[in-house]
């Protein structure tokens, strides 16, 4: 008698699959399928690489913009107290200039404290340069509105017209751009300024 293979809890002989049932396109079987196989897994190849370099392109502009980010905050970051620190500054300035021109008359006391005032004032200054805020030269320069703020017109034939001749307010840079304008005083009634000297700053 002629045994059951599945009798007796034998398992029964099950076909192998082959891995090329998983494959989502269909066996193929005559050249022109091999070639259009071909032809499919080239393109599906190229839209790969494709992708790939796109994301790796998303990936640096992504660093670049991160680098710029940290750059611009490293520079810029400061700004806020900076603009707390000029008043600082500020203070310091008009108490000196408030001061007469020669200390040799002031008591040797007054003058040791005004000593100190001065060597504060530029210290202050060489903090704030330590840290990219530069001060902007605006006497004797022609007046530009990118760095200047004309607080009053003044009458002197001497000077051309459209130049500072006094500073209200010491105007800043910080890392090359403007922290605050210098507000001066601009000259009028003299010869207008040559073009050579109004492009300089």
């Amino acid at each position: 008698m002629a045994s059951d293979p599945t009798a007796g809890g034998a398992p029964a002989e099950t076909p192998v699959e082959t891995s090329d049932t998983n494959l989502d396109f269909p066996r193929p079987e005559t050249a022109e399928d091999w070639q259009r196989l071909v032809e499919q897994l080239q393109a599906e190849k190229a839209d790969l690489q494709d992708k790939q370099l796109r994301a790796l392109a998303e990936a640096q502009n992504v660093r670049r913009r991160a680098q710029q980010d940290v750059e611009k905050e490293r520079k810029f970051g400061v700004e806020r107290f900076a603009r707390d620190v000029l008043s600082v500054a500020d203070n310091l300035g008009r108490a000196l200039s408030a001061l007469p021109s020669t200390l040799d008359a002031l008591d040797p006391a007054l003058r040791n404290v005004v000593v100190g005032v001065q060597a504060t004032e530029r210290e202050l200054q060489s903090v704030l340069e330590r840290h990219g805020v530069s001060r902007i030269e605006a006497l004797g320069k022609p007046f530009n509105a990118e760095f200047h703020q004309a607080m009053m017109e003044i009458e002197d034939p001497s000077v051309p017209a459209g130049t500072v001749v006094q500073e209200l307010i010491p105007g800043y840079l910080l890392a090359g751009r403007l922290l605050r304008a210098a507000m001066v005083g601009v000259s009028k009634g003299g010869p207008k300024a040559s073009p050579a000297a109004s492009n300089e700053n």
